[in-house]
């Protein structure tokens, strides 16, 4: 997994656990009611405003876009100016020995396409579509994680009603408005933690994650199309250090 994500939930608990059990007793934080209210409101809201199959789908889009490691960009260009000049060297059909270190399944399709010999055009319009439906993955995972981080607020806010409709009916006893209390508070803050903490933070990581692989996708199909047409390594390299900034152009010079 991504180390800034561990570190930032492990330091986001600590930072909130931490005063709780300094503070008082933790085990008044820990409130079922409450819970359930904010925890299956939410997730029904969620069931109603998307379909079972995307739900469902967001625990791997998540899980996957999370832990997996994506290569460095001036890793990719390396890799790809090798197989340019192997192409040129050897042939097509030479980089199919490299297929098994290639790591990448999208890369991986990309060269067994141009050792199949298929056209330029073919590749790049096979290789844009699963681009495009990346995209379309991710964005539909994002928007379940912002929709969660949004109705976890309100059904806190929720919860904070029924907790003062049910203490302003006890008034006459007041052995029982603190269950009334409680649930108007608790629910709140479980509200805005696990949107705040959670939900908010993991939808804008999937955004960040789903902007860099679509970049090094890109650059892939720019390297494989350069190879397609037999261009040197230099070609390619120049092609695929287009997408990277400037500075790392200089700091980074691929062996040709």
């Amino acid at each position: 997994m991504d180390i800034a994500t561990v570190v930032g939930l492990f330091a986001g608990f600590a930072c909130v656990v931490v005063p709780v059990a300094l503070g008082a007793d933790p085990r008044m934080f820990l409130h079922m009611p409450s819970l359930a209210i904010v925890v299956g409101g939410m997730t029904c809201a969620t069931l109603i405003h998307f379909s079972l199959g995307q739900v469902l789908r967001i625990v791997s889009i998540v899980k996957k876009t999370l832990s997996c490691r994506l290569p460095e960009e001036n890793d990719l260009i390396q890799k790809m100016v090798n197989y340019s000049a192997i192409n040129r060297r050897d042939g097509a059909l030479a980089l199919e020995r490299q297929i098994p270190d290639a790591g990448d399944e999208f890369l991986v399709k990309g060269l067994q396409m141009v050792i199949d010999g298929q056209s330029e055009d073919s590749i790049e319009k096979q290789l844009y579509m699963e681009i495009q439906y990346l995209q379309e993955r991710h964005a539909d995972g994002k928007k379940i994680l912002e929709f969660m981080g949004a109705s976890a607020p309100a059904f806190g806010m929720i919860g904070t009603l029924i907790g003062l409709v049910q203490m302003l009916g006890k008034l006459d006893d007041p052995s029982k408005i603190g269950g009334g209390m409680a649930t108007a508070l608790i629910t709140t803050f479980y509200g805005a933690f696990t949107a705040n903490l959670l939900f908010l933070p993991m939808a804008g990581k999937l955004g960040i994650r789903s902007r860099k692989e679509t970049l090094l996708r890109e650059m892939t199909v720019e390297g494989l199309l350069g190879i397609v047409r037999g261009e040197s390594p230099t070609g390619v390299r120049e092609k695929m250090q287009a997408f990277i900034s400037e500075r790392n152009r200089e700091e980074f010079k691929p062996n040709i």
